[in-house]
């Protein structure tokens, strides 16, 4: 088999025992400056197993090879553009535009930015810079339009994945508070909690339970009497809600901004087997579960959204019951908000 023929080579991945060699053939074409042959060949691979139902696991894995050196290697945008384009497949653009903007500088990503890629790459690729810093064009009608155009303090400076060929790592939810011990009186409480809600809440972890092991559980309670700071904990331990049963201690306050990043790193990075949303759709499915956990309106735009997050009290409870498992996918959030009339909460859970 020719090391100078792509379609040979796709012809033949499905019959090979490991994918190393295809991998070395493709960083000798790269180091010796053909980008062009590595991106003719995961054309070539894609065309010949990119429509399958179920491709062999040697194109999954040589067709990511290809897309991360070409993705990585400075100098090599053109060529990764074009195999990029090879693939209508919404979720393969949000992926490469993670890899694009880990790479590259806003300056140099401004070509894909104002070029002809497709708009869905081009709008990922923008909210991918926002998390690093730069102000997002205007998208038009698209889905991620709603987002800020650039980061707001809600947001903070998230936690972003790094990568390199042979992978990469990211942080997983994990937030430590201050366990509180102050006591106070628990007012009646009654659940308002509908299908809609659960799901709107839920939205930053679905995939935990939807494509992992994991677990959601997500209510909102109406309270007939103020909710005083002390009682939140005791509070919280009434509640029928199975992810505080048996809670005694450990839940603590934390801030808008730890929850949000809670949420952004559980969405972007997804459980312990899906591999998320990556970042700009993570960010966007962060902000619908925030507003949901403080009630805003559906059509409420991100300015008031955000002040509803910060004029509320934010309570973190991640493994501090049975319910979760412990292991490293563990969200537990609980809002109160700012007329202590309205307690909400979220906890997820996943293991491998």
């Amino acid at each position: 088999m020719s090391d100078d023929d792509p379609r040979a080579l796709a012809a033949g991945l499905a019959g090979r025992n490991d994918v190393t060699g295809l991998w070395e053939i493709a960083e000798r074409h790269l180091h010796a400056g053909d980008a062009a042959f590595v991106a003719d060949l995961g054309i070539a691979m894609w065309r010949r197993h990119g429509k399958d139902t179920s491709p062999p696991w040697q194109f999954r894995s040589a067709f990511d090879r290809m897309l991360r050196l070409l993705t990585l290697t400075p100098g090599t945008l053109d060529q990764a553009l074009r195999l990029i384009a090879v693939s209508p497949d919404r979720r393969h653009a949000r992926y490469a535009a993670s890899l694009l903007a880990s790479a590259h500088s806003a300056a140099e990503l401004e070509i894909v930015l104002r070029g002809s890629a497709a708009q869905e790459l081009r709008a990922c690729l923008a909210h991918e810079l926002v998390l690093r810093g730069a102000e997002a064009p205007g998208l038009g009608f698209h889905p991620l339009a709603w987002l800020p155009r650039t980061l707001t303090p809600l947001e903070g400076r998230p936690s972003l994945p790094h990568y390199h060929v042979n992978g990469g790592s990211g942080d997983v939810p994990g937030l430590s508070v201050e366990p509180f011990h102050g006591h106070g009186p628990v007012p009646p409480v009654r659940e308002t909690t509908t299908a809609q809600d659960s799901a709107a809440i839920g939205a930053a972890v679905a995939t935990w339970a939807e494509e992992s092991n994991g677990r959601v559980e997500a209510r909102i309670y109406a309270l007939d009497a103020d909710l005083h700071p002390d009682a939140v904990v005791d509070t919280l331990a009434t509640l029928d809600a199975e992810c505080l049963g048996g809670l005694k201690s450990g839940p603590g306050p934390c801030t808008a901004t730890q929850a949000w990043e809670q949420l952004f790193l559980a969405a972007s990075g997804g459980g312990a087997y899906p591999s998320g949303a990556f970042g700009a759709y993570g960010r966007l499915l962060a902000w619908q579960s925030v507003a949901a956990l403080v009630g805003a309106p559906p059509d409420a735009p991100a300015a008031e959204v955000e002040a509803l997050a910060h004029a509320g009290s934010w309570w973190s409870f991640a493994a501090t019951t049975g319910w979760f498992d412990n292991i490293a996918w563990d969200v537990g959030l609980a809002v109160v908000s700012p007329d202590r009339r309205r307690l909400a909460l979220l906890a997820a859970t996943d293991t491998d």
